[in-house]
């Protein structure tokens, strides 16, 4: 399969906290690939801005590096390297003071797409917006990105909007969440409106339950001190879940317009029931052959934080009202994997006798790694002997519907082309922030007023057993990690 690759307009794209860890993993990889796959112009430019003094050149090898690092092979091409990093300069900036800014304004273009790429932390977003814009950097036309989290809390949230909105408009601020940008998550949307095999089935009297999961195999780490300030609930569950949960559950909206989509998504938000006590796990990976205790990772023996979370939510509204959604993420687990399973009801009678009853159909959205869809089916097994059934997966991989020949996409590239085309579909919107985190807190609030410790588990394991009792309870079962 030939991928289509569509050029946008020409573009500086200023990258505030170049010379940081995200940049340099994901922002500037992502570019690059872009350029070497035709679509960003010759005359584009990538403007790096820190705290550091660095030249040009400087600038220009950590360029090279990062594409080194994290760019596959396959990708690698010296010529097209050296006209990519070219296209990359360096301007030493002062977020709180004057340094550097004079420099900015005349280094960005007035006659292309401005974007501000706010890759920092979000203490500083509102100083460097009213820094664009009492600078006359920022113009009517320009577009900001901003990197989660995104708040701490409702409160933190609106501060952060408010700070933003000073200086730029609603459609002029891009809310980044990468899962969003990911192949499969957008194929989610084409699976149910595009096809009229799902969407009269999409809903509570087909569907059993819904599972969302995104494990993974590393701890904290070096991010130990920051992640016991967040946790799981936070820097997991209340973007990229909520994410997934809304395109999952979400009405059609009448056409793929940004904010209609957007508007859809905020509806099921504000459907979401409370969660009781009863309907939240957390739990903290214990030292283990693998590695430290989170305890010991975030040196902090009394920690609380979790580092796994799993939920029972409902939406109370006509097509979800029966149908329980489980949430369910954490460190240091079996596998790194993240999926949507829609499992479907059963038949309501079996035709085949005890031995051959066929398994409910399941959907999944595999998200990673091996990006597809699958979707379990029940069939006859082959030979004599009776109606024996098995189940077997109708399988969509990507890479093998790629043919092997291409790689697939980082959410990164299509985020931050669709920053330069102007288009907020894949972008969280000031009040869906708002309300998910409306929603959020009070599940927060209510572990702390109690006092709740998290449960331990096992690194390498699904997590704690009391995750595994939150379905158990309702006759059914996670999706298994271990096997």
């Amino acid at each position: 399969m030939v991928s289509r690759t569509i050029p946008v307009d020409s573009f500086d794209l200023v990258l505030f906290g170049a010379t940081g860890d995200l940049a340099a993993r994901k922002i500037l990889p992502s570019l690059y690939r872009r350029f070497q796959a035709g679509q960003m112009p010759g005359d584009a430019r990538i403007i790096g801005a820190a705290r550091s003094d660095l030249t040009d050149d400087d600038f220009r090898t950590s360029v090279r590096k990062a594409i080194d690092a994290f760019v596959s092979e396959a990708k690698k091409d010296k010529a097209t390297i050296d006209a990519f990093v070219a296209q990359c300069c360096y301007i030493p900036i002062d977020a709180k003071g004057t340094g550097g800014w004079k420099e900015l304004k005349k280094a960005v273009r007035d006659d292309v797409v401005k974007a501000f790429y706010f890759s920092v932390a979000p203490a500083i977003f509102g100083d460097l917006a009213d820094r664009l814009r009492s600078n006359g950097i920022a113009c009517d036309n320009s577009r900001l990105v901003v990197e989660k989290p995104f708040g701490t809390d409702l409160e933190t949230a609106r501060a952060l909007n408010d700070s933003l909105a000073a200086s730029f408009d609603e459609t002029q601020i891009y809310r980044i969440d990468h899962f969003l940008g990911k192949e499969t998550v957008q194929n989610l949307m084409a699976v149910r409106f595009a096809n009229v095999l799902f969407e009269p089935l999409w809903n509570e009297r087909y569907i059993d339950h819904v599972q969302i999961t995104v494990a993974e195999t590393v701890g904290v780490g070096g991010r130990g001190s920051y992640y016991d300030t967040s946790g799981a609930m936070r820097d997991m569950v209340q973007n990229h879940l909520m994410q997934l949960l809304c395109l999952t559950a979400m009405e059609p909206p009448n056409q793929f317009d940004p904010d209609r989509l957007r508007d859809e998504k905020l509806k099921v938000i504000r459907s979401l029931d409370p969660v009781e006590p009863g309907d939240v796990v957390r739990g903290q990976y214990k030292a283990g052959s693998e590695g430290p205790s989170y305890a010991e990772d975030s040196e902090n023996p009394d920690s609380r934080t979790e580092s796994f979370v799993a939920l029972k939510v409902g939406i109370s509204n006509w097509r979800w009202k029966h149908t329980p959604f489980y949430l369910r993420t954490g460190k240091r687990m079996a596998r790194r994997h993240s999926e949507i399973v829609v499992q479907f009801k059963d038949t309501p009678h079996s035709i085949f006798d005890r031995d051959g009853t066929s398994k409910a159909n399941a959907l999944t959205i595999r998200l990673q790694p091996d990006e597809g869809i699958d979707l379990a089916v029940t069939i006859k097994e082959p030979g004599p002997g009776g109606m024996r059934l098995t189940t077997v997966p109708l399988d969509m991989t990507f890479a093998d519907a790629l043919g092997g020949e291409e790689e697939i996409p980082d959410a990164y590239e299509r985020l931050i082309m669709d920053v330069i085309r102007g288009n907020q579909t894949l972008f969280m919107r000031g009040d869906e922030v708002e309300a998910a985190w409306a929603w959020t807190d009070p599940i927060i609030q209510g572990w702390e007023a109690r006092g709740d410790k998290p449960n331990l588990y096992a690194q390498g394991s699904s997590g704690p057993e009391e995750a595994l009792a939150l379905l158990h309870r309702d006759h059914r079962r996670w999706r298994d990690l271990e096997g």
